[in-house]
């Protein structure tokens, strides 16, 4: 525990909770990305996908998994590894018996410090993933090619035009994730009648997944009005025009009800997304070796 290896460990443990299952919901993520930045294009969910099938083949509903795949990939490197990293790390600045009193505080912290970094290997691949997903037809043909069409039309700032509104979107998201995992898996204990260690890690990594579902609802709704912004800058940021003064501007047309849409497709895919992460996450860590993610009992 707490050794070279074992932060490796955590890292690997991330890249494959976070890469495959967020593009795996590509085709959630398509339909909620396109109707977030213009509502007018589908009717609902169902007619989304319909439309999409009709138009550009059954194919299309998988339009940005390359680049969801890859840049996920690398923020789940740094979102669970760096996370454990500044739990042990803060944990040892402040005190075992400090950290263990204020462990909510310790959570939130650590979860925060983590996703920082974690987003900066996010960004160029999201930006790319966005631009790839909202326009018609998509302007790229993959990954790499949109990277290339990314810079050669922006430079390389075009690739991290969206930063800002990731931190405002994914950090928040991520200290929800992370302390209400933790608390939400300690609650689960404490109403069952033997301690963590007794149970099977089939059993632990079962409840992992039922407090990483929980957990994947509350950070739905807290990330949900930034998600809608980071989409609308990817796709609509004008040149010469800041962050700022972007936003100011989709503001004023879409208005407070505008920050919702598509909330409720979010909730679906983040819920099941964020449970099947800590599935993988700690069927991973017990496969290695290493005990499973949340409190003790006792």
């Amino acid at each position: 525990m707490y050794s070279r290896d074992y932060f490796i460990a955590c890292t690997i443990g991330g890249i494959l909770a976070c890469g495959p299952t967020h593009a795996a919901v590509t085709p959630l993520d398509l339909v909620k990305c396109r109707r977030q930045v213009n509502p007018a294009a589908y009717t609902s969910n169902g007619a989304a996908f319909k439309s999409i099938i009709q138009t550009e083949g059954f194919g299309g509903i998988f339009t940005g998994f390359g680049a969801t795949l890859i840049g996920y990939s690398f923020q789940g490197a740094g979102k669970y590894g760096l996370y454990e990293f500044f739990k042990y790390y803060y944990s040892g600045l402040i005190g075992q018996e400090t950290a263990e009193k204020y462990k909510t505080s310790m959570y939130l912290t650590a979860s925060a410090s983590a996703e920082i970094f974690a987003d900066i290997l996010l960004c160029p691949w999201e930006a790319v993933k966005v631009r790839t997903q909202t326009t018609m037809p998509p302007f790229a043909k993959g990954p790499f090619d949109g990277m290339k069409k990314v810079i050669a039309a922006d430079g390389m700032g075009g690739l991290y035009r969206g930063l800002t509104p990731l931190w405002f979107r994914q950090v928040p998201y991520t200290m929800v994730k992370f302390a209400t995992f933790e608390n939400t898996v300690a609650a689960i204990y404490r109403q069952l009648p033997k301690s963590k260690d007794e149970y099977s890690k089939l059993t632990q990594t079962g409840i992992s997944f039922l407090g990483g579902y929980i957990a994947g609802v509350f950070c739905a709704v807290v990330s949900h009005p930034a998600d809608v912004m980071v989409s609308k800058i990817n796709s609509e940021k004008e040149p010469g025009e800041s962050t700022g003064q972007a936003v100011s501007r989709i503001y004023k047309r879409i208005g407070f009800g505008g920050l919702w849409n598509g909330l409720g497709m979010r909730i679906i895919m983040v819920g099941t997304l964020t449970g099947m992460q800590w599935l993988l996450y700690d069927s991973f860590k017990a496969y290695v070796g290493l005990p499973t993610s949340g409190a003790q009992k006792k």
